[in-house]
């Protein structure tokens, strides 16, 4: 029913994909992308680096220009936040009380950052960064303080630290594991990373847990478990977010940890479809074995998943698969990473040719799984295609200081 009208709850990254994809597979329909934000579509990776040092304005965040959305027909509506959708009556509702009737429905409602359940996460100062108005205020508020702290070992908060050091903030960053980002990276590049950052003049304690933070009207203060206290005038809370599913969950479609959909973004009624941080997909790693679900908070997910997921709408559906890869600048590191390793997959570290360099290629078993880079873009360029085509390399070969990665994976 591409004749019909499409839907689109959510205006992030995946939401204005699927409307632009949807109209370049033949969707004829009338298109409406509704957002809760006041803003249209815009990129979030630049807030906590470079929107925050002031070096773009959120104009300079949009994905698409007003122009795009007037000329392939896509009524763009901003600052609504749709309440309730029924799938039977094919209805959705706004808190203004505006209504839509469609023939399709797709979900991009994202993920919102998880809070701090402390005394005093309530206090002035304890703040989130996950849009645009969280980065105008942390942007005022780091220009008016002495230490920050941040509570999360994360991209974000990773990402936050560094740029505050380097504008002549103290900054501390508070991670309960015992090595930074240890859900994502190997202990080895952990190091490398934590030792990047504390050459920059941030403050690491790892296997650290706030206890409660101090203050009377605003925070001054992080008590951890064991007695520390951390002078704070600004407080950055880094520890996850959680999908923004409550809507599928009301409409009667199927969540665990995000709206539960298959390899064709199709949510449990079978004709939804769910896109992007808000959804609990098939992990889709080409050759992964099945059953694994996850889901997975990138640029590059919302945009690959919801291109599959246009394809499903405009009536060629494709299974989604693709090699889930991410990046993150923090000060002078750039991290980039391919595939999906887990705990036990072996690593393998590779010299850099360039000082400040850092590879490691993990493994399962045989099988070249993973990639991480430190500064290293064009090896993780070489192994991320490696990883798309299936293509490996013996682990004993790779662990060669002078086995050039290029000649031996690229296709």
């Amino acid at each position: 029913m591409s004749t019909g009208h499409l839907l689109v709850i959510g205006a992030g990254q995946a939401g204005a994909q699927l409307v632009s994809s949807a109209r370049e597979l033949g969707w004829a329909g009338p298109i409406t992308l509704v957002g809760h934000e006041p803003h249209a579509p815009y990129g979030r990776p630049p807030l906590s680096k470079a929107y925050l040092r002031g070096e773009i304005d959120a104009g300079a965040l949009a994905l698409r220009s007003n122009a795009f959305y007037t000329q392939q027909r896509i009524d763009l509506v901003v600052g609504e936040r749709v309440a309730q959708v029924d799938l039977a009556g094919r209805e959705a509702v706004a808190e203004s009380g505006r209504r839509w009737t469609f023939d399709r429905l797709a979900l991009a409602t994202g993920a919102e950052p998880r809070r701090l359940e402390l005394e005093g996460s309530e206090l002035e100062g304890v703040v989130v960064l996950r849009d645009v108005t969280d980065a105008e205020a942390l942007t005022r508020r780091l220009t008016a303080v002495a230490d920050l702290v941040v509570i999360g070992g994360g991209f974000i908060g990773l990402e936050v630290a560094a740029t505050a050091a380097a504008s002549g903030v103290r900054a501390t960053v508070v991670e309960a594991g015992a090595s930074l980002m240890n859900r994502v990276l190997s202990p080895d590049t952990a190091a490398v990373v934590e030792a990047a950052h504390r050459a920059a003049g941030v403050r690491i304690l790892t296997g650290a847990r706030p206890l409660r933070l101090r203050g009377d009207h605003a925070v001054r203060a992080v008590e951890l478990d064991d007695g520390t206290e951390l002078p704070a005038g600004l407080v950055l809370v880094g520890v996850g977010a959680r999908p923004r599913d409550d809507l599928a969950r009301g409409a009667g479609l199927h969540c665990d940890g995000g709206v539960v959909v298959d390899e064709l973004s199709l949510a449990s009624d079978g004709r939804t479809v769910a896109v992007g941080d808000c959804a609990n997909l098939p992990d889709p790693t080409p050759g992964v074995q099945p059953g694994r679900r996850l889901r997975l908070e990138s640029v590059d997910n919302a945009t690959e998943q919801a291109k599959a997921a246009a394809s499903t709408l405009t009536g060629n559906p494709r299974p989604y698969r693709s090699v889930p890869w991410f990046w993150s600048d923090q000060g002078a590191l750039k991290l980039q990473i391919a595939g999906l390793a887990g705990p036990d997959d072996d690593v393998v570290v590779r010299e850099g040719t360039r000082a400040g360099q850092h590879v490691v290629l993990r493994y399962r078993g045989e099988r070249l799984v993973a990639v991480e880079c430190v500064n290293a873009p064009a090896d993780f360029l070489v192994v991320r295609k490696a990883l798309t085509q299936g293509t490996s390399l013996p682990c004993e070969v790779a662990a060669e200081p002078g086995t050039p990665l290029k000649k031996y994976l690229a296709g």
